[in-house]
């Protein structure tokens, strides 16, 4: 018979997206449950329902908002 393979403990990693990310993909699904999420920049590509689709819209206004800070951090 071959060796039994052990468990061992998973090392635990640093956050994959921040706290304000996990802030935005929140609204996002609020906004997806009430009907108000809509797709593309100006809102003309309908609503969205697919709930995947309200975490990428979340995680990406996170990043606009972190780019901007970022923007006025080198300007300062």
């Amino acid at each position: 018979m071959a060796a039994r393979k052990t468990h061992s403990q998973k090392k635990h990693s640093s956050r994959k997206y921040s706290k304000g990310a996990s802030k935005s993909v929140k609204s996002a699904m609020h906004r997806r449950k009430k009907g108000t999420l809509k797709r593309g920049k100006s809102g003309h590509g309908g609503k969205v329902k697919s709930r995947k689709q309200a975490i990428a819209i979340g995680l990406s206004e996170a990043e606009e908002g972190r780019q901007g800070a970022e923007e006025a951090e080198v300007a300062a």
